[in-house]
């Protein structure tokens, strides 16, 4: 509750803003080498690709004291129909030569994903309802809350003054603030392209 009333407060501050760029991307969905290489471990239990179309505002003048982040939002559809998700945070482009990039970004999310799976070693199953719900428990993620936290890092490139393009990960899960049960989270990692309007 308090990062959804931050949230609300930093968009009233903000004021309002226009938006400066589209983002369209392509991402492996539920991908396993990223948090396994920061030893955060992934769950790895859905399949398909994501396809993320969203939009990120103008630097936020406004919000100079933390940097003039850029507002963003996005809607992120799984081919396989599992967790689908949409996000609103802020990023902050920092140049590292005239054309490159680095973004880092945080946020919020809120997915159609699993968030309460019901348990196998439940006493009384039938031999068929135990295997139902092991099927779910390896196919399916457990986020535990529909309300997640969005992170994101991106390393990016720009072609010219209208397109770019970014590599970037982001991770969903409810970080133990949300829900105290399950934090299966989810990382994605992909390709955007970016159009500035």
């Amino acid at each position: 509750m308090r990062a959804l009333i931050l949230g609300a407060v930093l968009v009233a501050l903000a004021g309002p803003v226009s938006a400066a760029d589209l983002l369209l991307g392509v991402y492996g969905h539920d991908v396993t080498f990223i948090g396994n290489a920061l030893g955060l471990g992934a769950a790895g239990r859905e399949d398909g690709a994501d396809f993320q179309i969203g939009l990120r505002s103008e630097r936020i003048e406004t919000l100079s004291p933390i940097g003039r982040p850029q507002a963003h939002a996005f809607v992120s559809v799984n081919s396989e129909n599992t967790s689908n998700f949409v996000a609103a945070g802020l990023s902050w482009p920092i140049a590292i030569t005239e054309k490159l990039y680095f973004r880092p970004g945080v946020g919020l999310a809120y997915t159609d994903g699993e968030t309460d799976l019901p348990p196998v070693n439940a006493p009384g199953l039938s031999p068929a309802e135990i295997q139902r719900r092991l099927h779910l428990y390896n196919t399916r993620i457990d986020f535990g809350s529909k309300v997640l936290f969005q992170g994101e890092l991106g390393l990016g490139y720009h072609f010219n003054d209208r397109w770019a393009g970014e590599i970037s990960w982001v991770h969903i899960s409810n970080g133990q603030v949300f829900s105290s049960g399950k934090n299966q989270g989810m990382d994605d990692a992909g390709v955007r392209l970016i159009y500035s309007f």
